[in-house]
């Protein structure tokens, strides 16, 4: 990928970063996260505990589902995409809340950040319940207050490493995701040479339309893709993030699309169709088929444990990071902007795990199905940042700021528009209840648009509010 295949609109001059860097002539940045931490921090983030669960829910609607997986690995590379353009635009903290206020202006960049911070402290939550039921597997806590005593340490325990500093951020991000990746890639791998062609059963095991299976086992597997934007988001922390950030996204992505269809389709092959549909560990069930013994559910329950934890450390750093960035602009309450001496955006991380927390103690003591709740809000949230992404690279496509040969455009505006569909694919796949209440969640953030303007003195776009009148009227 090129280090910078995007320049600014015709008499644009060079200036203060959208996220409150300054970004150089290079791009290069300060950052202490190289290329393979970058990378982790992507792969890391997407794959969390979902994986683990994820073959079971699709053979259910039949091998019509890998074709879904497909479909959605082909948005999620087209998004990595966009970010990488984006990212060597703007090769500043914030990602899709810079890119947004870039193109469209303040109020748009305040809800992409306002999205993005209730995607990532929500997600924290259903990530961390579904780890307490993998770390169950070994210590069966099965009362609500021991289950959540365990949601809580999951959580606390990567703030801590966020709060200790980046470079220890990086290195738990790479020792996870090696870790995690092992057996992943083990049952995709060695799975191969166990596949028997009788195993996956039917092309749509439904009884109704395919293309009806198509679309409800695509919305499935558009939950496994979340994170794909993380490294956008901390771009100030990556060296030479105008070059990085983009590699970083679409390297990660392209990881990320070979494990899952490989161990998607190994998984298929390995158990007969109808009990790989009830299966409530398919990898723990495909080692136990592949070499028989009852091993493979411990080593798959681990590697899950490990998986969970990793994601939440990344998350925890991108819960701060984004209202850090629009924090610099103005957007968020001054607060957010606090560092550390060890560079760490320490308000952010404890607010936004002591919000996530809150989250995780509702499941357990409040709500039944709260795990399914919890995820679609999350996904719904995660639609309008990935939304106004693709929008903002369509609109310096269209609106000619960026000259760009005949058949270069025309590669750029397929990315572009297959990015854009793959956001309303996400939205339609959240369901009415999760995109009525995440919209509901997206107003709260309204008032905190004017609470924060209203201290800056401003009305309208960027003036100042004159000066009351003194004395009575008249």
């Amino acid at each position: 990928m090129e280090r910078s295949s995007e320049g600014r609109p015709p008499g644009a001059a060079a200036g203060p970063a959208p996220g409150g860097g300054e970004a150089g002539a290079s791009g290069a940045g300060r950052g202490t996260l190289g290329l393979p931490a970058a990378v982790s921090l992507v792969v890391g983030n997407i794959v969390g505990t979902g994986v683990f669960l994820l073959p079971a829910a699709l053979a259910a609607y039949g091998t019509v589902s890998i074709l879904a997986m497909a479909l959605v690995s082909v948005g999620a590379i087209a998004l990595a995409m966009v970010f990488g353009r984006l990212g060597a635009r703007v090769p500043t903290d914030g990602g899709p809340y810079a890119y947004a206020k870039d193109a469209f202006g303040e109020f748009p960049g305040f809800w992409n950040a306002w999205s993005f911070w209730l995607t990532a402290w929500i997600g924290n939550a259903a990530i961390a319940v579904v780890w307490v039921n993998y770390a169950d597997y070994f210590l069966g806590w099965e009362s609500p207050a021991g289950q959540t005593l365990l949601a809580l340490a999951a959580l606390w325990v990567p703030a801590m490493v966020n709060l200790s500093g980046v470079r220890n951020i990086g290195a738990f991000a790479v020792v996870t995701t090696v870790l995690k990746f092992i057996p992943l890639v083990f049952v995709a791998v060695a799975g191969m040479f166990f596949v028997r062609a009788a195993n996956f059963g039917s092309f749509n095991a439904t009884g109704g339309s395919w293309l009806a299976a198509l679309s409800t086992a695509g919305a499935l597997a558009l939950f496994i893709y979340s994170g794909v934007e993380s490294v956008t988001i901390v771009a100030e922390r990556i060296r030479d993030p105008a070059r990085n950030v983009g590699r970083a996204s679409v390297y990660g992505v392209l990881i990320c699309t070979a494990m899952y269809l490989l161990s998607t389709i190994a998984i298929f092959g390995i158990i007969p169709q109808q009990t790989l549909a009830h299966s409530r560990a398919p990898f723990a069930d495909a080692i136990n088929a592949m070499f028989g013994g009852g091993v493979g559910g411990g080593v798959m329950a681990a590697c899950a444990v490990v998986s969970g934890i990793g994601a939440i450390n990344g998350w925890t750093m991108l819960v701060a990071e984004m209202p850090m960035a629009a924090a610099r602009d103005g957007l968020f309450p001054r607060v957010f902007a606090r560092e550390s001496r060890r560079g760490s955006p320490w308000f952010g991380v404890v607010v936004g795990t002591v919000l996530t927390s809150l989250v995780v103690v509702y499941n357990y003591f409040g709500t039944t199905r709260g795990f399914e709740k919890i995820l679609l809000i999350g996904t719904f949230t995660t639609v309008v940042p990935y939304f106004f992404s693709a929008a903002a690279q369509l609109f310096w496509l269209v609106t000619g700021a960026r000259r760009v040969s005949g058949a270069r455009l025309g590669r750029d505006l397929a990315i572009a528009v297959t990015a854009l569909l793959f956001g309303f694919w996400m939205l339609y796949g959240a369901g009415q209840e999760a995109a009525f209440i995440g919209f509901l969640m997206m107003l709260v953030g309204i008032p905190v648009y004017i609470w924060t303007k209203a201290r800056r003195g401003e009305y309208g776009t960027r003036e100042t509010a004159p000066a009351p009148p003194r004395g009575r009227p008249g």
